[in-house]
């Protein structure tokens, strides 16, 4: 029979860090079960691939998610290769783009090994919701429609602030709490998870279980984290993110980049750092504050020694004013110039310093475009042909050749 840790503390230890917890005293009779029965609780967690990489702020459910298995439980991971085609409507101001199959499970390899940076992949149930939900058919979808009225459907706060924003909000989209709390009932969650914005959906499975016959799943939430800009929820389409993939010397000059008010919270839903430790954390410098936060996060991420050598690149960089040890070397093609020359912003984003030419137009006027060590402000500046240093922002150098023509 399966032994797990006395259930007071399995309850302490899942506490920390939790904003919803839809009961606390239903999960302690569902482990008192699994104490007597030496079953473990199955824990939900569903990923949408609609991306091919994940950032810090998905990890905070995925870090629960783990605890759990570290606990004895067993994870399962739903893969939303039916949902990520319908697009999560939480929190969006606008439709989410919808994805084709191929684009899923493109994004879905990238994601399974990411995340084995946090959960032990070995020991994951992993289903994808396309198993029930291909081979569920029109009249059976129609009959998961009927379960919820519309008037519940759109209590949500997104569509309600969009529908008096007059932005449009499409059917598609008021069906996907449907679908995720169908996952609970096709793998009978006994606990799901979600950030806390989840909430509305974790309680639609809550709902559909019961009318299954099944026990309801216990809902815990997690906190969403904010990203570099300390006001909007972390996103890599917003530029905010710090992401799991990141090379360890970004990695940690993005914390270091943090708003000092974050710190707290990233210490308590990022790290290990016990809360009495990190109250005494927080009353230092907050620069040494943000290296040990660095410094903790690139250990996890990758290991002490990076973690090291990107806190020591990082001092010799800003701290001594010198430049990075690798800058790249990027030539650009006769074919990129134009009259002779080739504009700043399509220079640097070639090189990959900048995702677009628009984010490189952007960045300039407040001067994030520097050349040479000198900062561009004009978006139409342009390079004649020659050897640069671009540096967009403070962490991102390469230098540029621009080729001239034969």
């Amino acid at each position: 029979m399966k032994n797990f840790p006395p259930i007071d503390e399995q309850i302490a230890r899942l506490r920390r860090g939790t904003v919803d917890f839809v009961d606390e005293k239903e999960l302690r009779k569902k482990l008192e079960r699994s104490e007597k029965t030496g079953r473990p609780l199955r824990v939900k967690y569903g990923i949408d691939p609609s991306s091919p990489d994940i950032h810090l702020g998905h990890t905070v459910p995925l870090r629960r998610l783990r605890e759990f298995q570290e606990l004895g439980h067993t994870a399962v991971v739903i893969w939303g290769t039916a949902t990520a085609m319908v697009g999560d409507p939480t929190g969006r101001d606008k439709t989410r783009p919808q994805l084709a199959r191929d684009q899923v499970e493109a994004n879905l390899e990238t994601y399974k090994t990411q995340i084995g940076k946090v959960l032990d992949v070995e020991r994951i149930e992993h289903r994808r919701n396309s198993e029930w939900f291909d081979e569920m058919g029109f009249m059976g979808a129609v009959e998961l429609l009927s379960r919820m009225t519309v008037a519940r459907a759109i209590e949500r706060d997104s569509f309600e602030k969009r529908m008096k924003a007059g932005l449009p909000v499409s059917l598609h989209e008021i069906i996907y709490p449907l679908l995720q709390g169908w996952d609970s009932v096709a793998i009978e969650a006994d606990v799901e998870l979600g950030g806390s914005d989840q909430l509305f959906n974790l309680l639609v499975g809550r709902d559909f279980q019961q009318q299954e016959g099944q026990e309801p799943q216990v809902c815990m939430t997690t906190p969403i984290i904010e990203g570099l800009d300390g006001e909007k929820k972390m996103s890599k389409s917003l530029g905010n993110s710090i992401g799991v993939a990141d090379a360890a010397v970004d990695m940690f000059g993005k914390v270091m980049s943090l708003p000092d008010a974050l710190m707290e919270k990233y210490f308590l839903l990022l790290t290990e750092v016990p809360e009495a430790e990190v109250v005494q954390l927080l009353a230092a410098h907050p620069r040494e504050t943000k290296v040990r936060l660095g410094k903790e996060l690139v250990s996890w991420l990758h290991d002490p020694t990076a973690a090291d050598e990107a806190a020591a690149e990082f001092d010799r960089v800003f701290k001594d004013r010198a430049l990075p040890t690798d800058i790249a070397e990027v030539t650009l093609p006769v074919d990129v110039l134009r009259e002779g020359t080739v504009l700043v912003a399509t220079a640097v984003a070639r090189a990959g310093l900048a995702a677009s030419g628009g984010e490189a137009r952007r960045a300039m006027p407040s001067g994030g475009v520097k050349i040479d060590g000198e900062p561009v402000t004009d978006i139409k500046a342009a390079l004649s042909p020659g050897r640069y240093l671009c540096q967009v922002g403070k962490r991102k150098f390469a230098y540029v050749t621009v080729l001239a023509p034969q």
